[in-house]
């Protein structure tokens, strides 16, 4: 029989960024646990709030099936004599069993005949293994610092405070943290505070009852829909932060959406100075009109339903006011110094101690901006200036109390300052994109210039003093930098070489580098390429083929890889695949025979294949090239795979490794020239599937 098995956990208040973890984690081990034991299982319900994790996994079965397992002793040649009498051998099988000789079957095997003894092992009950299956559900919680309260040497995220396990709606005898399990629950702390039983079957409907809403999807979905709503009521607009809503929905059991106001004198603030008070101190949700400015609303979600809300408003806007105060005094303070007159205080604030200062990273920045500049025809002058203030905002009191506005209030610092736009925008540009997936890219010329000129100081550099990733461990965060900094060029398909500008970014480094020092840096950001184009469903194979040259450019290396992709899927790929691997072994064993210098002769052609051959390779030769020199490498392999027919030939009736040395030399100059066209876009003997 299977029934439904319930638990649920307790505690206190839990940490609101873990708490989806902790129950997803918590559930899962346990549904792990019970497939490994071989318990049938069915559909899950996870549960999560503020003071309880738990879940329901349906149709479990009660216990284990039972095992026939076959043990497997001597050969039946080695255990029994001449006169069949048992010898020490298969006595002891028989013993080590717990069975007498008697009832030890024979069974064929591709090792013979051995003796051989089937036993059946009962299946454990649930009950039975529910002990250890939660102590490990526990112990693999992804908590990163336990804490323990009162004398108890029980560890746990939060005191915990009571355990219901259910299995058919009765109780499962076990105990966690201390506590011992029963069928009690709480609902809301303060609506319906006290123990009440609880069945698997109406536990939902039971707390909800008592002001609780267990499912997190749930309420996060009812959050969302009061805010839009509320939004609604004054014509406004909600932008709603997927990582505050999870934070939000896991502060709260009954969420109850209230709207407040604060002064609209606070609006002469740049907005997402506002929103960052809001959000990150006191968890507001910002409202904005239909033109995109921000109001003087906000909404927060309560964890009471109150007769009087007015009482509770108020005192969510009497929380934020010196909030919004403060964000408006750094504002009016920070206006006073302006950007260019920050740039020397950059000399006192470390970048990293072997690197030097802040100071000295933006000028080897702006070294590297105007070189980028000219690369890609942005203003010179422009970018330089932009590389002269992009940290100085850095310094300022805003971003000092809000770091997620670096380079936002650079942008609105320098326009009071201003500077020119172009230059403005630059500063707030150079942080973006904040990852490969995010589609919020620097727009303008002078802001591509900062951003790649950054990342690319940041790589070199790091990787010049030795502190590259290692594992998991990037603590200057050069997996991002590398996936960004491709980002930019490939979206925008600027003629950058990576090689050009990391040897220019190390002339400008405090430290003497040598190339291959140069070289790690480079590897490792174009290795990011490969889980880019994996994550396209593109074979690796592809992408070793390209980069088996000494590539650097990001985007010839991505016109390539996509017209290889399209090209390895092609009948045409893995015949030309396996003939370029063909003559590489055959060049590699046979280098001294071919001078380069030595030009196919065709008065020495003995056969129709070679004449056929070199023919077709001399037609393409130059509609090739040219479609090469042109980037346009689906039309060079599209030419290539015109060859499949003629270079099968010439390995089918063609024999190379002849007596006659001035006809092999004349042969392996074929292949030569061949393995020229196969190798100038890729690789393509890496291609081969076998």
């Amino acid at each position: 029989m299977s029934y439904p098995l319930f638990v649920e956990l307790g505690c206190e208040e839990l940490p609101p960024i873990a708490l989806k973890d902790l129950s997803n984690a918590f559930a899962t081990s346990f549904i792990d646990q019970l497939t490994a034991a071989k318990f049938s299982i069915g559909e899950s319900d996870i549960f999560a709030t503020p003071r309880r994790i738990g879940f329901i996994i349906h149709n479990v079965s009660e216990s284990q099936p039972d095992q026939r397992i076959e043990k497997l002793g001597p050969n039946v040649a080695a255990a029994f004599d001449d006169e069949g009498k048992p010898k020490p051998a298969a006595l002891g099988f028989a013993k080590s069993c717990g069975v007498s000789i008697d009832q030890i079957e024979r069974v064929d095997t591709d090792k013979g005949q051995r003796l051989a003894y089937t036993l059946s092992k009962k299946g454990q009950t649930l009950q039975s293994c529910f002990q250890a299956f939660l102590d490990e559900a526990i112990k693999s919680l992804p908590i990163p610092k336990r804490m323990r309260w009162g004398s108890s040497r029980e560890e746990f995220a939060r005191p915990t405070h009571w355990l219901c396990c259910l299995y058919n709606d009765e109780v499962i005898e076990a105990s966690a943290t201390g506590i011992a399990s029963d069928n009690m629950t709480q609902g809301h702390r303060f609506h319906a505070p006290e123990r009440f039983a609880v069945s698997t079957s109406d536990y939902v409907s039971a707390l909800e009852q008592r002001k609780v809403i267990p499912s997190f999807s749930k309420r996060r979905d009812m959050i969302k829909e009061g805010i839009l709503t509320t939004a609604k009521s004054i014509n406004g607009h909600a932008q709603i932060s997927d990582k505050l809503l999870d934070e939000v929905t896991a502060l709260v059991e009954w969420p109850v959406p209230l709207l407040g106001k604060f002064e609209e004198s606070f609006l002469e603030v740049p907005k997402e100075a506002l929103i960052s008070s809001m959000e990150s101190h006191q968890k507001y949700f910002h409202l904005l009109d239909s033109s995109g400015n921000l109001m003087p609303y906000f909404i927060t979600i309560s964890n009471i339903s109150s007769t009087n809300s007015d009482v509770i408003i108020e005192g969510n806007a009497r929380v934020i006011r010196p909030r919004l105060a403060d964000a408006a005094f750094f504002f009016s303070e920070d206006k006073k110094t302006p950007l260019a007159d920050r740039v020397d205080d950059l000399k006192s604030v470390t970048f990293q101690h072997k690197l030097g200062s802040l100071y000295d990273k933006s000028q080897r920045i702006k070294t590297l901006a105007m070189y980028i500049a000219q690369c890609i025809s942005a203003d010179v002058t422009l970018a330089g200036r932009a590389a002269e203030l992009c940290k100085t905002d850095l310094l300022t009191d805003m971003v000092g109390e809000f770091p997620d506005l670096q380079g936002i209030m650079g942008k609105y610092y320098a326009a009071c300052a201003n500077e020119p736009q172009e230059v403005a925008d630059a500063l707030f540009e150079q942080y973006l994109p904040k990852s490969f997936d995010d589609e919020n890219l620097p727009r303008t010329l002078v802001g591509q210039s900062i951003a790649i000129a950054d990342r690319a100081d940041t790589l070199v550099g790091i990787f010049s003093i030795g502190a590259e990733p290692t594992g998991n461990k990037d603590p200057f965060g050069l997996r991002r930098a590398s996936l960004t900094l491709l980002k930019i060029i490939l979206h925008f398909n600027l003629p950058i070489d990576l090689k050009t500008l990391f040897t220019k970014s190390a002339e400008t480094l405090p430290i003497d580098l040598q190339p291959f020092e140069i070289s790690k840096a480079l590897d490792y950001t174009l290795d990011r390429f490969k889980s880019v184009y994996t994550n396209q469903g593109i074979r690796t194979e592809v992408y070793l083929a390209v980069t088996d040259s000494d590539l650097s450019s990001p985007c010839d290396i991505d016109a390539r890889i996509l017209a290889l992709d399209a090209f390895d899927k092609t009948q045409a790929c893995e015949s030309l695949a396996k003939a370029n691997k063909r003559v590489v072994n055959l060049l590699s064993k046979n280098a001294d025979a071919v001078d380069n210098s030595v030009v196919i002769n065709p008065e020495l052609f003995q056969e129709s294949a070679e004449q056929d051959l070199f023919k077709a390779i001399q037609s393409l030769e130059n509609p090739y090239s040219d479609a090469v020199s042109n980037a346009d490498y689906a039309a060079a392999l599209n030419l290539l795979s015109s060859l499949k027919e003629p270079v099968d030939n010439f390995f089918d009736q063609v024999m190379i490794m002849v007596d006659d040395a001035e006809l092999k030399a004349n042969r392996l100059c074929i292949l030569h020239k061949l393995k020229t066209l196969f190798t100038s876009i890729a690789n393509i003997a890496l291609l081969s599937k076998s």
